[in-house]
């Protein structure tokens, strides 16, 4: 007996595609990923006095775009050269010193879509020492600074991005200022530094610093030329009386280009803005009286002061011989004042002083004297 056996044709479509998938073409194989990370691209340089910081991401991924698993040093290169090809190396962070990546913490309910967690990149850190002869021999001439990331088998993608910082000479900074609260502000002086030798097209000028005391961000409050004075002066006018301040003064070396590097600060001197110091006296005060038929009144005008921190004006009066009293309860905000609080027949005197925000108070104006008819 003769058993036939039939296929159907769903089931043969289905094993001929399967067998003609199977039997694709070959690919070659992917060659194995370098693992070099990717060149810094954001360094930047800061240079004070001698000392220049470097600062720039360290990264995170390989040119293959893949996470980097094994870091190796990072050399530190500085060149002569405007734009070297390779690396000079003048210093070296270790593997076990380079910072890592931190993850991102996860977000609750993160959009659709949206990766809820990543690595956030660190920032690395490295503090060159220009040798002084970099500075004596190419005053006007610029250093160039680059960062080069290895992997574990000391392999790079090259340099980072190149930054140049000038090379210009720095002067020791003076000793700590000496500082006086006068009625202009505080007035800062300190002894004179000059150049041993002076290079054709670099100058240098004081520039001063001011910060509160209790903290705050230092802010320049001023630059004057060096000179041949003994003992240079800055009064500094712009601070907010009744409260403590430091001071201190940095030389800055400057280029005929317009390039300024900053050198080593002086010492700080801390100072109280004491303000007790009244305003400049009124002047040219005058009383017109009121006219007859009219209610009884005398007018007085004055010349205004102008100090930032006048609050106002007081009025003093004296009828005949009697005692000088005020007659104002608050300060008066303008340069003139009516007294309606007189008599017909009487004699007045007047006489006027200013007093500042902080009830620092003038001396008295000259007397005008008024009868009133």
């Amino acid at each position: 007996m003769r058993i036939s056996r039939r296929v159907s044709v769903p089931a043969l479509f289905i094993v001929t595609l399967f067998a003609f998938v199977s039997c694709g073409t070959p690919r070659p194989p992917l060659p194995p990923s370098l693992e070099l990370p990717l060149p810094v691209t954001d360094l930047h340089a800061f240079r004070k006095a001698d000392q220049v910081t470097l600062i720039w991401t360290v990264p995170i991924k390989t040119t293959d775009g893949t996470k980097i698993h094994d870091y190796g040093p990072t050399l530190i290169c500085r060149s002569l050269e405007v734009a070297p090809n390779r690396c000079a190396q003048v210093g070296v962070i270790p593997e076990s010193e380079l910072p890592r990546p931190k993850p991102t913490p996860a977000t609750q309910n993160p959009p659709k879509g949206k990766q809820t967690s990543g690595l956030i990149p660190a920032q690395a850190t490295f503090i060159d020492s220009l040798p002084h002869e970099l500075e004596d021999k190419f005053p006007i001439s610029v250093a160039t600074y680059a960062v080069e990331t290895q992997n574990d088998r000391l392999r790079s993608a090259g340099l980072s991005n190149q930054v140049q910082v000038p090379l210009l000479p720095t002067l020791s900074p003076p000793e700590a200022p000496t500082a006086k609260v006068t009625n202009e502000g505080v007035v800062l002086t300190w002894p004179a530094v000059f150049p041993d030798e002076q290079v054709p097209g670099i100058t240098y000028s004081y520039r001063l610093y001011r910060r509160e005391h209790a903290g705050g961000a230092a802010a320049a409050v001023g630059q004057i030329p060096l000179s041949i004075s003994a003992q240079p002066e800055f009064v500094d006018s712009g601070l907010q009386w009744q409260k403590t301040f430091d001071y201190w003064i940095t030389i800055v070396s400057v280029l005929s280009s317009g390039a300024q590097i900053e050198g080593d600060d002086s010492s700080k001197v801390t100072i109280f803005a004491n303000d007790v110091f009244p305003p400049a006296t009124p002047s040219g005060l005058q009383a017109v009286t009121s006219g007859v038929g009219q209610q009884p009144f005398v007018d007085l005008t004055w010349a205004p002061n102008t100090e930032a921190d006048l609050a106002g004006y007081n009025v003093y009066r004296r009828v005949n011989d009697q005692p000088w009293l005020k007659i104002n309860k608050d300060p008066v905000k303008t340069e003139a004042f009516r007294d309606s609080d007189v008599q017909r027949g009487a004699g007045y005197s007047y006489e006027v002083s200013a007093v500042d925000l902080r009830g620092n108070e003038s001396e008295k104006s000259e007397a005008t004297n008024e009868t009133v008819p």
